[in-house]
């Protein structure tokens, strides 16, 4: 009997051992192949983690793609073999700038970002805590982007005007109210302020400032002042002062918003006034930015007030007539055209989230700007790719947004990690302080 349980012992020994050995053998190797057999390297597996799909692998046709594009150097060529080899998804993707909530990485951005090929992220006060954590959060974004086969960077942007709109504000340098500088400050002062805004949000790894605002007012702290030569003047050199910081500019909000006492965030208005009496005074910052400056230095922001001097029916943010009529055809314009944020009162109101971003693309616009509900941002996405399926938007027009978007990522955005170490030391130094301090 003693010798029974030991044999029965040794026996469930041995055959737990063969079940371990077989359990690790079939379980030891899983990030060593796809589907089907083929191997792959641990390098070559994608880090990232994936919002709804965990650890994300890299298929062999994509490891293909990024080999090619990483061979090409001659950037038309790039952008070329971009268009010809994204998916409609990632192409549609590129053309949405969206915010998200906290200051690290959420499950939202990540899907957007891993799932979507969201273009581009805009910063609020509800992503910025310091300096340096805001640097460490652009590298984990950029990281996040870099796991797609083309390697595009993020666009980060701000709203970061000066005065009442100042992201951070005890920690960064106190940029004054575009309406303080248009009293108290020389033009040459205006693009030294500009270039020290610019240098702090670059430290940080911010590429876009959706500033200046050139609309003509006398009471909004927002703009420059009622002389429509002045705002351009100071438009002028805040863009020049932004660009040397390699930061971006944008000018805001066309056609000129600054007869409207509705906030576009709350509800609709127009603007009633000629055709003539417009261009002659509150467009006549933004087309001479046109006519002076490399539109490839600066965006253009497109308002949801309506004009119908120039439509009757839609808002300029969606209008044909406004965007492509008058700022691409008349004036010129052959940069990137953003809208302002399609969650606002004066649209939101009027229209579903899956008409705005197509109603906004076939208007041309290139980049839709959603800054808040994650569901919101889904809606315009989906929007838009049906519109492209049932033939309501052309392939054709999306590819000439992506092309400008591709062109700005592979010519303007050199860097994509930043240092926050540095961001802690520019941002808001005494030398910045002094200076806007002595203005006074």
């Amino acid at each position: 009997m003693k010798k029974l349980k030991w044999f029965i012992l040794i026996l469930v020994i041995v055959l737990s051992s063969v079940f371990m050995f077989l359990y690790f053998e079939r379980n030891s190797t899983p990030d060593d192949t796809h589907a089907g057999g083929t191997t792959e390297t641990k390098e070559q597996a994608n880090p990232a983690e994936s919002a709804s799909t965990g650890r994300k692998k890299t298929d062999p046709r994509e490891r293909e793609k990024r080999k090619k594009l990483q061979s090409i150097t001659d950037i038309n060529e790039k952008i070329n073999y971009l268009v010809d080899n994204m998916t409609m998804e990632e192409k549609v993707g590129q053309l949405m700038m969206v915010g998200f909530p906290g200051t690290s990485p959420d499950e939202t951005v990540n899907d957007l970002i891993l799932n979507k090929n969201i273009g581009g992220i805009i910063y609020f006060d509800r992503n910025m805590t310091k300096p340096k954590q805001v640097a460490q959060l652009t590298n984990e974004l950029q990281q996040l982007a870099k796991t797609h086969w083309h390697e595009l960077p993020i666009m980060i942007a701000v709203d970061q005007e000066g005065g009442s709109i100042l992201r951070m504000r005890e920690e960064v340098s106190p940029i004054p109210s575009p309406q303080k500088l248009g009293k108290i400050a020389t033009p040459d002062e205006t693009y030294e302020v500009s270039k020290i805004n610019g240098t702090e949000l670059s430290s940080m790894g911010i590429h876009i400032n959706f500033a200046p605002v050139l609309d003509l007012s006398e009471t909004d702290t927002r703009s420059f002042g009622k002389d429509p030569e002045k705002t351009f003047l100071y438009g002028q050199k805040t863009i020049a002062g932004l660009n040397d910081a390699s930061v971006t500019g944008t000018i805001k909000h066309f056609p000129g918003n600054g007869r409207s006492e509705i906030d576009p965030h709350e509800d609709t208005s127009s603007v009633r006034a000629k055709r003539d009496e417009l261009e002659n005074s509150d467009i006549h910052p933004f087309k001479e930015m046109i006519r002076t400056v490399d539109n490839n230095n600066f965006f253009v922001m497109v308002t949801h007030i309506k004009y119908p001097a120039y439509d009757a029916e839609k808002p300029a943010s969606l209008s044909r007539k406004i965007i492509q009529d008058l700022l691409r055809s008349k004036l010129g314009f052959n940069g990137i055209v953003v809208t302002d944020d399609l969650e606002m009162g004066a649209v939101n109101k009027y229209y579903t989230y899956k008409d705005m971003g197509k109603d906004a693309l076939l208007a041309g616009a290139d980049l839709l700007l959603v800054c808040h509900e994650h569901v919101h941002q889904l809606e315009v996405y989906n929007g838009v790719l049906e519109a492209v399926k049932n033939g309501e938007i052309t392939e054709e027009r999306i590819d000439e947004s992506v092309r400008r978007i591709l062109t700005y990522k592979l010519t303007q955005i050199e860097e994509t990690e930043t240092d926050p170490e540095e961001a802690d030391r520019i941002v808001k130094s005494d030398e910045h302080v002094n200076y806007i301090n002595n203005l006074n």
